[in-house]
């Protein structure tokens, strides 16, 4: 069994072209393009988001890829409006020198008592143990699967439109979202905010989670 630590990639983007795309499109409505300036779009991204007007957040989208546990994808994919394509466990035969003839877990950093730490440490050496054995005494990957824990490692692409972040991210970067959620989606949406202000620095999340914990934040290039 291998402890691992988070990740978050985001395709490189330009948070400018972005908006400014948003701005043509919803000035469709209006047929006020002659209207357009070098930062026109800053007062009509504010006036649409203060009236409720999003939808025309749909027009553009933002693909990343993580290395999660199992729960944040669980609970990422209640959100509807999003495409997510995910390792699957039914396929992924951990016993294969592929993926290194172990299983990877997430390492949960924000558990910081030390007695629990070591508990969890150990319920997931005991479980790849079951699972090895599982997998000697014949079983399936479908069957061996039942065995993992939510701890276990995954990788996960997922695209969204710009609204749709927006959702995600005040949902997700709460106090009362999970700490695994909170540690890999706080660093994307700073990013967020530091590309398209305009958007996202109005979206509050928990500042007072440790940076320490922070997943580690990619930029594809």
């Amino acid at each position: 069994m291998k402890i691992v630590n988070p990740w978050i990639e985001v395709e490189e983007i330009d948070g400018l072209k972005i908006m400014k795309k948003i701005e043509r499109a919803c000035r469709t409505c209006y047929r006020s393009e002659g209207s357009i300036s070098e930062d026109s779009y800053k007062n009509l991204l504010k006036n649409c988001i203060n009236r409720g007007h999003e939808s025309v957040l749909e027009h553009e989208k933002v693909t990343i890829r993580m290395y999660c546990d199992i729960g944040v994808y669980k609970d990422l994919t209640r959100h509807r409006f999003a495409s997510f394509s995910i390792e699957s466990t039914r396929y992924c035969s951990y016993d294969k020198d592929k993926y290194g003839n172990e299983i990877k877990c997430i390492n949960p950093s924000y558990i910081e008592d030390k007695e629990i730490y070591a508990e969890w440490k150990k319920s997931m050496e005991d479980m790849e143990k079951h699972y090895m054995k599982m997998k000697e005494l014949g079983a399936s990957t479908d069957m061996c699967r039942l065995a993992l824990p939510h701890s276990t490692a995954a990788e996960v692409t997922m695209t969204a439109d710009i609204r749709e972040w927006k959702h995600i991210l005040e949902l997700r970067t709460s106090n009362k979202a999970h700490p695994a959620i909170r540690q890999l989606l706080i660093p994307l949406l700073k990013y967020f905010q530091q590309e398209m202000p305009e958007i996202f620095l109005s979206v509050d999340y928990d500042k007072e989670f440790n940076e320490k914990n922070y997943a580690e934040f990619r930029i594809a290039k």
